[in-house]
C-alpha cells in the first residue's frame, strides 16, 4: 500500500507526518503541496502535502488526515524544493520554513466549512466534521468536488480590518489612554483584523473603536481582500505604454542586445546591470519585461521598500495597459496577501508582479525574468523569523525557472561587484546619463569648524541645543527654495531627538527592557524604543527620579523638519519621509506625490530617500551628518554609506567631520571601483567577505536567567571543538552591541569558514550542546548583514 501522505505541518512542532488518505478521497486528488487539515494528538493543525503515494510504517495504523482547505495546491514541486532549500541552509524542518512563507489564511486550523444546498448556507466547524461518521465524511468530498463544499476561515466575513484614517499628533485627551493605545498599535503595526486588535487590547476595544471611527481617526474597511489605499491604482492614463516613453538611447539598446538572448537561456543566468544614477536603468527594465511578457513569461520586479514598489507598480501598469499586474507588499492586510498569493500561483499568464523582498516568496510559475533593483540594499536581507537574503532565494528560483535575473545598482554590493569581476555573473554597464547630464557636484563641508547654527522651534524660540546644519547649508537651501528650486536632507535618525536628559538626576531616560536610551518622538507625544517598541508617553515624570525637568539633546529627523521653520522663506512647505510615515504605505506615496508635484518645497528623511527615487527639480541634496553609520561595528559599514551618498543628486552639500578621510575623496569623485578596490583591500587583509564565508550565532537568554552565560559558554567551546579540524574560526561568544533587547541578555558568536556547509556543522555541534533550549534563544545568520 502506497496510498498515504507525508505532511509538514505548518505550526509546532512542524513535524513531517504520515496519514492515511481521508474518507471519500482517492490516490492522487491530494497532490504534493495541497494545504489541509490533519489531526494532532485531541487537536487540529493545518499542514502541506509534503510527498504523497508513501508507503506507510510496518505494523502501524495511520489516522486518516480530515479535510482539504484548498482544491488546487497553490505550492507546486518546485515551490517545495524552493522549501527543501532553505530548511536545508537553516538547519530547519520544511513545517517551520513554510509556516515562515505562507499567508496565515493557508496555515491555520482556524477554519469552517459551508456546505450550500438548496441555496441555504449550513456552517461546519473543523472540530465538528472531525466526530462525524465515515460515510457522511465521504458524501462531503462529493460536495467538495462539485463545488457545494466549501472552506474559509473562521469568522472571516465578519472580521473587518481596522487601519489609521490620520498621522500623529491626535486630538485626543492626554488622558485618553486607552484612546491612544489603540492609535499605537495602529501605527506600530499596520492594518489589523478586528479580531487581532481585541485579542491585543483586551474587553472594552469596540466602543474605542466606535469612539475613533467617529473622530475620523480610524477606519473599517469590511471584507477586504483586494487592494486599497497605495496598492489601488488608477487606470492608465491615456496614450500611456511604452511607446508613451522616451525612446531608448544607443548606450540601452546596447544593454538589451546584450540581455535579451539571456531570456531564452534554458537554465536560467544571472547579469549585474551597473549604471550611474540617472542613466535609465528603469526604461531598461521595462523593455526587457515587455520582451519576457511577450513570450507568454511572468515577470517578478523587486524594490527595496514599499513607497518604491507601489510606484513601480503603477509605472508597470501604465507600461502594460491591459496586462495583469499584481501588488505584493508585508504591510498589506493579511486578505488582500492570501488572495495575492493564490492569484500568483494561478494560471493565468503573463503576469508582472512589483513587491517589496516577501514578493519574492509569491509562487509564481514559468518566470522569465527576475529583477532586483537597487540590489545592494540591505532591505532585500531579512533578519528576524527567517534570515534570508533575497538575492541567493531570486538566484535559485531563476535557475530552477529558467529565468534571467537582474541585479541593478548604482553602487552594487562589494560581493556582487567581485562576482561580476571574477566573471560568475557577467556585468553591462550603462555609463551615462540620459540627456547627457554631468554627474553630481559634490562639496565637502567640515562640521569641526563651520559655524552652526543654534536650533530653533517652530515658534521661532532659540534653544540651548546647536542644530545638526552649518551655515553654509542653511544659506544654500534658503537659496534654493528661494529661487524656486527643490531642495532634500538626509539625516538618518529618526524622531525629535535620540536622547531625552533628565535634569534632576541626571541620566537619560531609558527603555527598561533594552537600558537603551528611548527616542522622543514629538508628534505622538512619547518616548519610544527603536529596538523592542516599548514607549511611554512624555511630558511624563522621569521613571528615575520622578523630577520633570528634562533636555532633549540631539537632533531627529522630526525636530529639522521644525527647525527649517526658521530657516526658509515663508510657505516654503517642508514635508518629512521616514519609517514613522511610512508606515501606512499610502500616506508615505502622498509625500511623495506632494513633493514630485512641487507642493513641497524640502523634502527632509531618513535613508528612504536615497532609494531609487527621481526629482528632476531638486537641485541641491544636503547630508546633513555624514559620519552616522560609518562607526558602527560592522564590516559593511564604509560600504553602507559609500552607496548611501553615492545615490543622491544634483549639488550635493556633505557635513563630515573627517573630511581628509580618503573615502570621502571617492565619494566626491563617484568613484565606486575606486572605493571598491580600497574596501577590498581592507576585507582581504582582516579576512571578511567576499574572501570568506560569514555567520553569526546569535544567543538571547532572560536577563535573569543566571545560568545564561555558563549555557552561552557550553555552546561556544563544543563549536570551538568542531571548528578546528574543519578550519572554522570561531571568535565569541561576546555580548554584541546591543547587549540588551526586549529583556533578553545578547551574545553573538562569528563564524568564518571557507564554505557553507563547514559553517553549519560548527552550528549544529553548538546546538546539540545546548544545555537549556528552553531558555536559551540560539539562530545562524548566515552571510549577516545587521551585525548588532
Amino acid at each position: 500500500m502506497t496510498d498515504a501522505l507525508a505532511v509538514a505541518l505548518t505550526s509546532p512542532p512542524y513535524a513531517v507526518l504520515t496519514y492515511a488518505l481521508p474518507p471519500g478521497f482517492a490516490s492522487g486528488e491530494l497532490p504534493v503541496g495541497l494545504c489541509l487539515l490533519v489531526p494532532v494528538g485531541a487537536t487540529l493543525r493545518a499542514g502541506v502535502v509534503w510527498q504523497a503515494g508513501v508507503a506507510p510504517p510496518q505494523g502501524v495504523t495511520l489516522r486518516p488526515a480530515l479535510f482539504p482547505l484548498e482544491r488546487e495546491p497553490a505550492c507546486d514541486a518546485g515551490y517545495l524544493d524552493l522549501v527543501r532549500n532553505l530548511a536545508s541552509r537553516h538547519l530547519a524542518p520544511p513545517g517551520r520554513i513554510l509556516a515562515a512563507l505562507l499567508p496565515r489564511g493557508m496555515r491555520s486550523a482556524q477554519v469552517e466549512f459551508v456546505l450550500y444546498e438548496a441555496g441555504l448556507e449550513k456552517r461546519l466547524a473543523a472540530k465538528a466534521l472531525s466526530r462525524l461518521d465515515p460515510r457522511t465524511r465521504t458524501a462531503l468530498a462529493g460536495a467538495w468536488r462539485d463545488g457545494r463544499l466549501r472552506c474559509r476561515l473562521a469568522g472571516e466575513a465578519a472580521d473587518p480590518l481596522c487601519r489609521l484614517a490620520a498621522d500623529p499628533p491626535w486630538p485626543v485627551r492626554p488622558g485618553a489612554a486607552r484612546q491612544l493605545a489603540l492609535l499605537d498599535t495602529l501605527c506600530d503595526a499596520g492594518p489589523l483584523p478586528l479580531s487581532e486588535l481585541k485579542k491585543r487590547l483586551g474587553d472594552g476595544t469596540v466602543p474605542i473603536l466606535r469612539r475613533l471611527i467617529d473622530l475620523g481617526l480610524v477606519r473599517l474597511d469590511a471584507g477586504e481582500t483586494g487592494a486599497s489605499g497605495a496598492d489601488a491604482a488608477a487606470p492608465p492614463a491615456p496614450g500611456s505604454g511604452l511607446s508613451a516613453m522616451p525612446p531608448v538611447t544607443g548606450e540601452q539598446q546596447a544593454a538589451l542586445d546584450a540581455l535579451t538572448p539571456v531570456l531564452d537561456a534554458p537554465d536560467g543566468a544571472a547579469r549585474l546591470v551597473f549604471g550611474v544614477t540617472g542613466s535609465g536603468k528603469t526604461r531598461l527594465y521595462m523593455e526587457l519585461a515587455a520582451r519576457a511578457l511577450a513570450r507568454g513569461k511572468r515577470v517578478r520586479r523587486l524594490a527595496p521598500d514599499v513607497a518604491l514598489a507601489a510606484r513601480l507598480h503603477r509605472a508597470a501598469e501604465e507600461a502594460f495597459p491591459g496586462r495583469p499586474v499584481l501588488l505584493f507588499h508585508g504591510y498589506q492586510p493579511p486578505p488582500a496577501r492570501e488572495a495575492a498569493f493564490r492569484r500568483a500561483a494561478g494560471p493565468d499568464a503573463p503576469l508582472l508582479v512589483a513587491g517589496t523582498r516577501s514578493a519574492r516568496f509569491l509562487p509564481l510559475r514559468d518566470i522569465g525574468l527576475v529583477i532586483l533593483d537597487e540590489e545592494h540594499d540591505g532591505a532585500f536581507k531579512q533578519e528576524d523569523r527567517l534570515p534570508y537574503q533575497a538575492k541567493e532565494v531570486a538566484f535559485f528560483r531563476a535557475r530552477q525557472s529558467g529565468a534571467l535575473l537582474v541585479l541593478g545598482s548604482a553602487t552594487p554590493d562589494v560581493k556582487t561587484f567581485q562576482a561580476a569581476r571574477e566573471g560568475h555573473v557577467p556585468m553591462v554597464r550603462l555609463a551615462r546619463r540620459v540627456g547627457g547630464g554631468g554627474m553630481p557636484s559634490v562639496e565637502l563641508v567640515d562640521m569641526r569648524v563651520a559655524p552652526k547654527l543654534t536650533a530653533v522651534s517652530g515658534s521661532g524660540e532659540t534653544g540651548d541645543r546647536t542644530g545638526v546644519l552649518t551655515d553654509l547649508a542653511a544659506a544654500a537651501l534658503a537659496e534654493t527654495v528661494a529661487g524656486g528650486e527643490q531642495a532634500m536632507i538626509l539625516l538618518n535618525r529618526r524622531g525629535y531627538a535620540p536622547l531625552l536628559f533628565c535634569l534632576d538626576c541626571e541620566t537619560p531616560v531609558r527603555c527598561p527592557h533594552c537600558e537603551l536610551s528611548l527616542t522622543y518622538h514629538k508628534d505622538r507625544e512619547r518616548l519610544v524604543c527603536h529596538y523592542c517598541g516599548h514607549s511611554r508617553p512624555h511630558p511624563a515624570p522621569c521613571p528615575s527620579c520622578g523630577g520633570t525637568n528634562f533636555l532633549p539633546m540631539g537632533v531627529g529627523a522630526e525636530l529639522l523638519e521644525e527647525q527649517l521653520g526658521g530657516i526658509l522663506p515663508a510657505g516654503a512647505a517642508v514635508a518629512r519621509l521616514d519609517r514613522d510615515v511610512a508606515r501606512r504605505p499610502e500616506r508615505a506615496e502622498a509625500i511623495l506625490a506632494d513633493f514630485a508635484s512641487g507642493r513641497a518645497r524640502v523634502l527632509v528623511g531618513t535613508q528612504m530617500l536615497s532609494k531609487g527615487h527621481h526629482f528632476p527639480e531638486v537641485t541641491l541634496v544636503v547630508a546633513a551628518d555624514a559620519d552616522l553609520g560609518r562607526a558602527l561595528p560592522d564590516y559593511r559599514a564604509a560600504e553602507r554609506t559609500f552607496q548611501l551618498l553615492t545615490q543622491l543628486s544634483g549639488r550635493v552639500l556633505i557635513q563630515t567631520r573627517t573630511p581628509e578621510d580618503p573615502f570621502f575623496q571617492h565619494v566626491v569623485t563617484g568613484d565606486f571601483e575606486g572605493f571598491f578596490e580600497q574596501e577590498l583591500s581592507r576585507r582581504r587583509r582582516l579576512c571578511y567577505p567576499p574572501f570568506i564565508r560569514l555567520g553569526l550565532a546569535r544567543l538571547s537568554f532572560p536577563r535573569d536567567f543566571e545560568a545564561g552565560y555558563a549555557a552561552a559558554a557550553a555552546v561556544g567551546q563544543a563549536m570551538r571543538l568542531a571548528a578546528a579540524p574543519l578550519g572554522v574560526r570561531v571568535l565569541g561568544p561576546a555580548p554584541a552591541p546591543l547587549a540588551l533587547v526586549a529583556g533578553r541578555r545578547r551574545l553573538h558568536c562569528l563564524l568564518k569558514a571557507e564554505d557553507w556547509p563547514s559553517l553549519r556543522r560548527v552550528f549544529a555541534a553548538g546546538r546539540q550542546a545546548l544545555p537549556d533550549p528552553g531558555k536559551v534563544r540560539f539562530s545562524l545568520d548566515l552571510d549577516p548583514v545587521d551585525m548588532l
